[in-house]
């Protein structure tokens, strides 16, 4: 463990890269357990050498890049919040698409502060300032404004945006996800925080069994040998079918059906968030 007097240099430890992976160990060597995007604020744990073991919002834990991080005195993007709202996001280091290429690409979703709230709803260019401090442009285009819970049919809408970005062991963002990750995603622009994995996902006590027979559009099914061992995980579209980040055969997300054979066999759980109408 690192002194405390490290942490008390920095109240808040915030995501500065469009993605930091998350390792199990302290090593490039090691695999991959999860990920966390742009704007994120984690928790610090432990420092060795260019690593620090982190958690996440949503409870996991795992190594990232001390490179990777920004150090602040004061809470990212809490009072003029922006997000992603396109697949991908260039942000440029002047509001020019032309004269430099990128500072850096940022994933659906990573969060930004408004350097300065924009003056007309015409205006294309926005100036932001990362996590860093450093000031930066994106277009108006690219973000929106507000973090509304969506519908259980925007939640769909949206789902399909991503069909063929690729699946991703530990992937959280567009630039690919995988089973549980994509779950987790839809659930929260829903307003529902899930657990990160599929197996506590399906055992969260924000979650109702529900009969296959009886499933609804924007229900979540689960995956495995058994309730006891989930592996998999996907988010029930309606007519069948249900929408999914997979490796099975081709690795990405994809709309597949319920009555596959190899997923009819495997299916052993359907939950629906508790106190939600369809």
């Amino acid at each position: 463990m690192v002194a405390a007097g490290f942490f008390a240099m920095a109240v808040f430890w915030v995501v500065n890269v469009p993605v930091a992976d998350m390792l199990s160990e302290p090593s490039p060597e090691a695999d991959m357990v999860s990920q966390a995007i742009l704007g994120v604020t984690v928790r610090p744990i432990e420092k060795r050498g260019e690593w620090m073991r982190v958690q996440t919002p949503d409870g996991y834990r795992g190594w990232v890049l001390i490179s990777g991080l920004a150090h602040r005195g004061e809470p990212y993007a809490q009072a003029s919040p922006a997000w992603i709202d396109s697949l991908f996001a260039n942000i440029y280091y002047e509001p020019d698409v032309t004269a430099r290429r990128p500072l850096l690409t940022a994933p659906y979703d990573a969060k930004l502060e408004l350097a300065e709230k924009p003056e007309n709803e015409d205006q294309r260019w926005i100036r932001v300032e990362l996590p860093d401090g450093r000031h930066a442009w994106i277009q108006r285009g690219d973000l929106r404004f507000d973090d509304q819970a969506l519908s259980i049919g925007e939640t769909l809408a949206l789902a399909r945006r991503f069909i063929g970005l690729p699946y991703l062991w530990g992937g959280v963002s567009s630039f690919g996800f995988d089973c549980s990750g994509f779950t987790q995603m839809l659930c929260r622009r829903r307003g529902i925080y899930l657990p990160r994995d599929a197996g506590p996902q399906a055992q969260w006590e924000g979650m109702q069994a529900i009969r296959r027979a009886d499933l609804e559009a924007g229900d979540l099914l689960y995956f495995g040998e058994s309730e006891d061992k989930i592996t998999h995980t996907g988010m029930y579209i309606g007519g069948g079918k249900f929408i999914h980040a997979t490796a099975y055969r081709r690795p990405a997300v994809q709309i597949s059906r319920l009555d596959d054979p190899h997923w009819s066999r495997l299916l052993v759980a359907c939950r629906r968030p508790k106190g939600e109408t369809q």
